[in-house]
């Protein structure tokens, strides 16, 4: 029988046998089959054949099989982290050579005690160290040994189980991938539709079909376009489009705004990211932004009011300073807005004088989907008509409006620009590319803003502060707010470089660049007083929130520390009139000090208004006599008023809000007479009044600390 797969195989042999361990005794296969006694010397072998030889002449078999199970490494599940094995000592070792080996090898079970307190131990600490195992051996009354070798066997045991899950989990992943594989295999080979389950041949049979639905729609339409209006009530009602807008750009119209619109129902319904802010050439800009809000508005006035470019502008005063209706494609079908286009132009701005104004030129598209349920879609034409190079084209954008039963609206509103980056300054470009100077959230938070200022307008009963205010009647607080409203739209047109009031604009060497100075005349304007009107504005970086910047700049017991109207002193406020629910947003009657006996006060008509976009404070001096006629009911359309003040946006930087970006500007009546000439003087007084009133105004709030 060959023995040669249990034992240990060493350098030297001899014909007789094998030496084992090294030593000179050596293993005889001979005389273990004689029956004779076996001995050894090697202590590495003795423990694994103690329990061999027991009985003279026992079996051969029998000794091979204890020695492999004593060599070979026992498996860490065969047996329990609990039993133990006794080897031999060194004396016992090194009598093994004089005397017949005997059954040494014993087992120790533990007790359900000792394996309980040794599996606890070993939660906390599967490595224990000498001291913990011998204070565990006196505990438990085992041998240190013991307590080593039951650790070494469970981290055994613990590692394998480990090793057994992963791989059971590698296992799973693995099946499941396989499954993935095949069934993207089976899918390739077999296309469907994901959505309706169709074959790709069926798809392409349904996409000729649309195509061929949509030309004849399109031909449809521009055969209802050039009818007349007696063609029938529930057609297209004709339009003749006197600047060249002929039959094959309306049918190009037509296609572009149904597009427009499907594309935007689509981006409004869907709740994945709608784009990834790329660049072209670090120049172009594509700038998207997605917002819902709750608007106190119904779904047919918000049309009515987007569709009519006048009420459009009123609605948002601070976004658009100039839109007109260039042509009315079409004005709707069964007298209401439902399939009306009209192209149209208008000039977007920020309130700043480093950031230049959009032009746009765009087809509007409104449509009702459902009862309750209508789309107001914008789309650039500049590309296709090539009217004009535009700064920034619109793709499609728009609105998607909800009627809700509790009198409000939802409005999705959804707004994509393409723009050149190049034209704007460098500290407003975070601003531009965050969505916060023209996205849509700035739509949506002027549009619930401006509609609960005109609820309140509407309601008969305005609110005011709960303080003694002079008497004022309901319609005096209307005409109060009316003559607010043209106050900030005067001011915002005032800021930036639109040609609503032709403003013209002056390049005075000894002024700092990012002042701008423009001047005009008015002559028959009974609006503002005659002569000539000089603007100035300007953008800086303060380091303060947006909110704690609005509240200091509207307070009126801190105006005199900016404010050279103030004559030095706290202003008192008169009268006030809320706009909404957010009193920050109102209109007030501010009184300043007289310096002297001699001297009479000033009236101050300021307006604040704030939202997640931004803020501005806007006042105005008004003659007493007028304003008194105001408040008693009067025509506000007639007063004269040049107005001042401040635009504050977040910069842009980040969620946190850690500094805002302030427009300070200012408009003054430089001379009395239209004819009279501009000096320098003038300009370089402006200049210096905004340079100073920037330094008060960092001053008080401690900025350059």
């Amino acid at each position: 029988m060959n023995f040669s797969g249990f034992l240990h195989h060493d350098d030297g042999k001899t014909p007789g046998g094998e030496t084992v361990g090294g030593g000179n005794h050596f293993f005889s296969p001979a005389a273990a089959m004689s029956g004779g006694p076996v001995q050894f010397s090697s202590p590495r072998l003795s423990l694994g054949l103690q329990t061999n030889v027991e009985n003279k002449g026992g079996e051969v078999g029998r000794t091979g099989e204890s020695y492999e199970v004593s060599v070979t490494r026992r498996s860490p599940e065969s047996r329990s982290g609990s039993d133990n094995v006794e080897a031999l000592s060194g004396e016992d070792d090194l009598d093994a050579s004089d005397r017949p080996l005997k059954k040494k090898k014993r087992y120790h079970r533990h007790t359900p005690q000792q394996i309980q307190e040794l599996e606890s131990v070993f939660k906390e600490c599967p490595h224990p160290d000498e001291k913990q195992r011998l204070d565990l051996s006196r505990r438990l009354n085992l041998d240190t040994r013991q307590v080593k070798f039951w650790f070494q066997n469970r981290r055994t045991q613990m590692k394998t189980q480990i090793e057994r899950h992963e791989n059971s989990l590698l296992r799973q992943e693995n099946d499941k991938l396989r499954a993935e594989n095949m069934s993207v295999r089976e899918a390739m080979r077999n296309p469907m539709c994901g959505n309706c389950g169709a074959s790709a041949h069926q798809l392409r049979i349904e996409n000729s079909r649309l195509k061929d639905e949509l030309d004849r729609l399109c031909a449809l339409a521009g055969k209802f376009i050039n009818r007349s209006d007696d063609a029938g009530s529930h057609q297209l009602p004709n339009s003749t489009l006197k600047l060249g807008v002929g039959v094959d750009e309306k049918s190009l119209y037509l296609e572009l705004a149904v597009s427009a619109m499907d594309e935007l129902v689509k981006m409004a319904q869907t709740s994945e990211p709608l784009w990834i802010q790329s660049s072209k050439g670090k120049r172009e800009m594509l700038n998207p932004s997605k917002e819902v809000g709750m608007v106190i508005i119904n779904s047919l006035a918000l049309v009515e009011t987007l569709m009519d470019s006048e009420r459009w502008a009123e609605m948002f005063p601070c976004m658009i300073a100039k839109n007109s209706t260039i042509e009315i494609i079409s004005s709707g079908m069964g007298g209401t807005r439902n399939g009306a286009i009209h192209l149209m132009q208008a000039e977007l701005q920020l309130l700043s004088p480093l950031v230049p104004v959009r032009q746009v030129t765009f087809l509007r598209f409104c449509k009702q989907h459902a009862e309750g349920v209508w789309a107001v879609v914008d789309v650039s034409v500049d590309r296709i008509s090539e009217r004009g190079g535009s700064a920034s084209a619109r793709l499609p954008s728009g609105c998607l409006v909800h009627d809700m039963p509790n009198g409000y609206a939802k409005v999705t509103w959804i707004d994509h620009t393409e723009y050149d980056e190049t034209n704007i300054h460098h500290s407003y470009r975070p601003l531009v590319s965050s969505g916060l100077a023209f996205g849509s959230k700035r739509w949506v938070s002027a549009l619930q803003r401006q509609c609960e200022s005109l609820a309140i307008l509407m309601s008969s009963a305005i609110p005011n502060r709960n303080k003694p205010t002079p008497a004022i009647s309901s319609i005096g607080k209307k005409s109060m707010l009316r003559l607010a409203q043209r106050m900030t739209e005067n001011f915002c047109r005032g800021v930036c470089a639109s040609s609503s009031h032709k403003w013209s604009k002056l390049d005075i060497g000894n002024i700092d660049e990012d002042v701008r100075i423009m001047t005009r005349k008015n002559v028959d304007d009974s609006g503002e007083p005659p002569g000539i009107l000089l603007s100035a504005a300007t953008s800086v970086w303060v380091p303060v929130t947006p909110r704690r910047l609005f509240d200091f700049l509207r307070d009126e017991l801190l105006r005199s520390e900016w404010d050279i109207l103030s004559n030095g002193g706290p202003m008192q406020e008169i009268a006030n009139i809320f706009k909404g629910q957010d009193h920050s947003n109102s209109v007030s009657l501010l009184r300043s000090t007289a310096m002297n006996a001699s001297q009479s006060s000033m009236l101050i008509l300021q307006e604040t208004s704030i939202d997640a976009s931004g803020a501005v404070v806007v006042y105005a001096p008004v003659d007493i006599p007028a304003m008194h006629a105001v408040m008693n009911g009067g025509d506000s359309a007639y007063v004269a008023l040049l107005p001042s003040g401040f635009a504050i946006l977040p910069d842009g930087q980040g969620t946190e809000e850690t500094g805002s970006l302030l427009t300070v500007a200012f408009q003054i009546l430089v001379n009395s007479l239209p004819t009279a000439k501009l000096n320098v003087e003038s300009i370089e007084t402006v200049s210096n009044l905004i340079s100073c009133t920037v330094q008060k105004i960092r001053a008080a709030l401690r900025c350059d600390k």
